[in-house]
């Protein structure tokens, strides 16, 4: 196991290095009992309300999911393809990267069809999540600020269109703690957005709340396997050694991150042995494979990133984010848009399913949707071939949510007959923010974090919880 490098110090005079390693041991389990105990009564002190989740699987769509090819219909858009976007239209629309002087409108070449009790609209691109849709709610109005992908990445994951701010996960963890001995509190799978680990950071956090990237190839997590020759009682020497010197370090500066480092030792020692177990899916029925459409188990894959999603609450893990990408279907979106389709679609189903035949539903919120949606104008429809794409939309465009009390069969919010603005007020970013920690039992007002001489929060000073998507108000703890 990798073994972070930390600043020197002189010992006190009065403690000599023999007897620092002879009490190393006691010393050390003593201190981890007393930390998983301290991430208890954390958890429990930074609960505002009785929470309706425990956990939170969101599945990230990289690039902008088009919702109206896939849940979002608009005949209108069919009836006048080909017809110029209205210029009353481009003045209130922030169609940010369309090079067309006469953007023209481009409808949906897919069949929509209602399903469910619920009667929700979804596209035939999307079969399995057609089979849920009584299970889940679709929120079609979501806004965001940034026409780039980066940027709009960054807002939806830290509250902020820079680097530097704390990821949704981090936060989570900071104020719940870990419900896993075993496992952090944060775990991230699947292929890397464009602003890359910002959208998983602790930022100003201490680093313990980082979330932790499990690799689809090689090593699930790096640095956590021993070297040749390494014995697991040498390595425990080892890491006590090492945190006798740590706490010492501690005791003297109060420094947090020293802290995070003595945890961050604890917690991989001990995932050592769990780790491995938890990523196979040796264990893993046929029946569950084939629910999720997955030929190989060891092949990386969306749909087995999901299974592990679900492997992952099972076990305590606080908050998985799936990365999956790229919807950016700026060119040869009818090549493209299906193709993606068929790699998510049953896996995202399947997850809902798994974890409701489980029992884990009613405390798990499943959240999918990307950072923005897509316009209802052709992009490019001179592309050799006639390869034409759409271009970014930030007005208007559609998540879905399952599970950890969302009111399930429900379609929040509408569009306009062009699908290019709300009907009504949408959900900001800020909005699901807050709800998503609201599902958790915290209040997005009280969860802060005090740097450099100011209290911060994920919304900054923004979002509102959004109520509708609950079956019932929450009750206070």
């Amino acid at each position: 196991m990798g073994m972070v490098p930390f600043s020197g110090w002189e010992l006190p005079s009065s403690v000599s290095r023999r007897a620092l390693f002879r009490s190393g041991g006691l010393s050390l389990a003593s201190m981890a009992t007393s930390q998983l105990a301290a991430d208890e009564t954390r958890s429990s002190r930074r609960s505002h309300f009785v929470p309706r989740a425990k956990s939170v699987i969101f599945l990230f769509q990289v690039g902008g999911p088009s919702q109206l090819d896939l849940f979002d219909p608009k005949p209108e858009v069919n009836r006048r393809d080909g017809e110029e976007l209205p210029e009353s239209l481009l003045k209130k629309v922030s169609f940010a990267q369309i090079q067309e002087k006469r953007p023209r409108l481009m409808g949906s070449p897919y069949r929509f069809r209602r399903h469910g009790e619920s009667g929700a609209w979804v596209s035939e691109l999307m079969p399995h999540t057609a089979g849920i849709v009584d299970r889940i709610t679709i929120a079609r109005t979501l806004r965001t600020d940034d026409t780039n992908h980066m940027f709009a990445e960054l807002l939806m994951n830290t509250g902020w269109r820079r680097f530097g701010r704390p990821s949704l996960g981090s936060w989570v963890s900071y104020g719940l703690g870990s419900q896993s001995q075993e496992m952090p509190a944060f775990l991230v799978l699947g292929t890397k957005p464009r602003s890359k680990s910002a959208n998983y950071g602790n930022g100003f956090l201490p680093s313990q709340y980082q979330g932790t990237v499990l690799r689809d190839a090689g090593e699930p997590i790096l640095n956590l396997s021993n070297p040749p020759g390494v014995t697991t009682r040498r390595q425990r020497l080892s890491i006590d050694a090492i945190n006798q010197l740590n706490r010492l370090r501690l005791e003297a500066s109060g420094d947090d991150e020293i802290r995070a480092r003595i945890a961050s030792y604890e917690m991989a020692y001990r995932m050592q042995a769990r780790a491995p177990e938890l990523l196979s899916l040796d264990r893993e029925t046929p029946e569950t494979l084939k629910l999720y459409g997955i030929e190989d188990p060891a092949r990386p894959s969306f749909a087995r990133n999901c299974l592990l999603a679900r492997r992952l609450v099972e076990k305590g893990v606080r908050f998985v984010q799936v990365f999956h990408g790229d919807w950016d279907h700026h060119t040869d979106i009818g090549k493209r848009l299906p193709s993606e389709c068929r790699v998510t679609d049953q896996g995202s189903a399947a997850l809902v399913k798994d974890l409701a035949r489980r029992g884990l539903l009613d405390d798990t919120l499943v959240v999918w949707g990307g950072e923005l949606g897509r316009t209802p104008v052709a992009q490019k429809p001179m592309a050799a071939g006639g390869r034409v794409g759409r271009d970014h939309q930030i007005e208007a465009f559609t998540m879905w949510f399952a599970g950890g009390g969302v009111r399930p069969g429900q379609v929040i919010g509408d569009t306009n007959d062009l699908g290019c603005l709300p009907a009504e007020d949408g959900w900001h970013v800020y909005d699901l923010q807050a709800t998503i920690l609201h599902a958790l039992g915290l209040d997005h007002e009280r969860l802060t974090y005090r740097y450099e001489g100011r209290e911060f929060r994920l919304t900054d000073i923004h979002g509102e919880v959004k109520s509708e998507l609950f079956a019932t108000p929450a009750s206070r703890g």
